[in-house]
């Protein structure tokens, strides 16, 4: 394999300009919906909003920013993260709160910190009347609770939209990253599909793809690499495990890397060894969907109605009972993350939106994935891999 001496210096990034950018375009959302302040809230699993405005990634910990109407915003972190945060924080207020603190609950008594009134006043925002959470889903009890006790009387409700609003559509900054994090990933498919043999475990495959993304650049795993072999291909969602690959096995490889904090997914089905005709219908209508589905793909396009087209393509190709939800997410700094594509949307489709064609066909004794991610642009669907859209066998 190739030295990556010079690689990490290539890495695409994000600057502070950029930065700042989405800081005042949050605060003018803020502003134009009400609020006095807007606290987005992330933990290590889902970093995404917290990253967004400051590039922190809470470990352990969680993390919120508060982004008030006016005037600067600040970093909310647990009490054993000051330096972490001060070392990679683009937010220069921070503010250590139990309410951000580990699970284990430790009670801190020798630590100061801050509440969340005394956090909004120094930011400028006295007696706030109305907050938004964003982040809403993995916003803790603590936290809400700690706000409600500062601020007993204002209004707190949701406004995960205005993050969506931000999100959706991605700068030049933001494609580069996700461009390098499928290109890793690819990079990564290709070792494993020259060095996979029966005999291995799950887990040991998932030891090749981790070196091969960390030896090309990446940052992290975008998500827990899935690979997956016989039965366990049913699962839409899973984690390797320590089988024995088998001859005759599909094995489901969907490998991921993240740079700079944006992930990638590649999703490819294989075989070890011929694929019976159960296995090679299958994996053929997979792939012919997929391809549809990235077709469809074209700006001013209805999400809904792609979703509709989807799943009546099962349906009209006989394949019906092998549908379990499809035929696209949003993907960025998440590698699922909103928009959905579901047959209750009535969004159109824009440029630089960025979706997976994410297409699980789910039989009895085995299911694959085709997924690979890309942009909408002016005049379709830009992809950002597709190297290994064919049926492959290892034999």
């Amino acid at each position: 394999m190739s030295s990556c001496s010079n690689t990490t210096e290539a890495m695409p990034v994000i600057d502070k300009a950029e930065f700042a950018r989405r800081f005042i375009a949050a605060q003018g959302k803020v502003r134009q919906r009400g609020y006095d302040a807007l606290v987005v809230n992330s933990n290590e699993a889902d970093f995404s909003n917290v990253r967004y405005f400051s590039d922190y990634w809470p470990i352990f910990e969680t993390a919120g920013v508060v982004i008030p109407a006016e005037g600067e915003g600040g970093l909310l972190i647990g009490p054993e993260s000051e330096a972490f945060a001060q070392d990679r924080s683009v937010i220069e207020r921070i503010f250590m709160m139990n309410a951000y603190r580990e699970s284990a609950d430790p009670a801190y008594p020798d630590i100061d910190t801050y509440n969340f009134k005394e956090v909004f006043e120094a930011l400028g925002v006295k007696s706030p009347k109305r907050i938004g959470i964003g982040g809403y889903l993995v916003t803790t009890a603590p936290q809400l609770d700690a706000l409600r006790e500062a601020f007993p009387n204002a209004i707190i409700e949701r406004a995960d939209e205005i993050m969506v609003e931000l999100r959706s559509v991605k700068s030049e900054q933001e494609l580069a990253c996700l461009r390098k994090a499928f290109e890793i990933s690819e990079i990564a498919m290709g070792h494993v599909i020259e060095s996979i043999r029966p005999g291995m475990t799950e887990l040991q495959v998932v030891g090749m793809v981790q070196r091969s993304i960390y030896e090309h650049g990446a940052e992290y795993e975008g998500m827990p690499q899935y690979v997956l072999s016989g039965r366990n291909t049913r699962h839409a969602i899973s984690r390797p495990t320590h089988r024995a690959l088998q001859s005759g096995d599909m094995v489901q490889l969907n490998l991921s890397a993240r740079v700079s904090g944006y992930s990638s997914g590649v999703g490819v089905p294989i075989c070890l060894g011929r694929m019976d005709a159960a296995q090679r219908d299958l994996v053929e209508f997979g792939l012919e969907v997929h391809n549809k589905t990235i077709e469809w793909l074209q700006p001013g396009a209805v999400a809904g109605d792609i979703a509709r087209r989807y799943r009546q393509y099962f349906q009209d190709r006989g394949h019906g009972e092998h549908f379990l939800y499809g035929p696209c997410h949003g993907l960025g700094m998440i590698e699922v993350e909103p928009p959905w594509m579901e047959e209750i949307d009535h969004y159109e489709l824009t440029e630089n939106m960025c979706f997976q064609a994410d297409s699980f066909v789910q039989g009895e004794a085995f299911g694959l994935r085709w997924e690979n991610g890309g942009r909408i642009a002016h005049d379709g669907f830009e992809l950002f891999s597709g190297r290994f859209r064919r049926p492959i066998e290892i034999v």
